[in-house]
């Protein structure tokens, strides 16, 4: 959750201060690089997600269970690889959005093919998120 959430907000950091500099000369902007700048927001939920899945996992919500060492590494591993995978899309992803940001400021016309190429970056947050679902599901306490 703490590395997801952490490369959003990088990913948003970069893509919210271009906004706001397009934004000063083109307010009529605004729709189209609000969903420009939200989209590295997504890797911060997919972190959460796999967070609370392991959360659930050892019954955290429930009082807790008992985790052998072996399952506890493996639920590691699990938001490990999910969250250095989020980390690393978000930012990228990012550096993407600012790059679109400065291409729809010039077209407006280009919003909808700059979100296209910014979300490519965004498949491999999911591979990462569906890589550790599929070890923390498969996690035997």
């Amino acid at each position: 959750a703490i590395l997801g959430g952490v490369g959003s907000s990088v990913g948003i950091l970069g893509a919210g201060s271009t906004s706001a500099g397009v934004l000063s000369e083109k307010p009529n902007l605004f729709g189209k690089l609000l969903i420009l700048t939200a989209l590295p927001g997504s890797q911060g939920v997919y972190g959460l997600l796999i967070a609370l899945m392991i959360l659930m996992k050892v019954g955290t919500f429930a009082g807790g269970a008992e985790v052998s060492m072996e399952a506890g590494k493996q639920l590691l591993i699990a938001g490990i690889l999910t969250g250095v995978a989020c980390f690393f899309s978000a930012w990228l992803q990012g550096k993407v959005v600012v790059a679109g940001i400065g291409a729809v400021a010039k077209n407006d016309k280009l919003s909808a093919n700059m979100i296209v190429l910014s979300a490519l970056i965004e498949t491999y947050a999911i591979f990462g998120l569906l890589i550790g679902l599929l070890i923390a599901n498969g996690v035997v306490l």
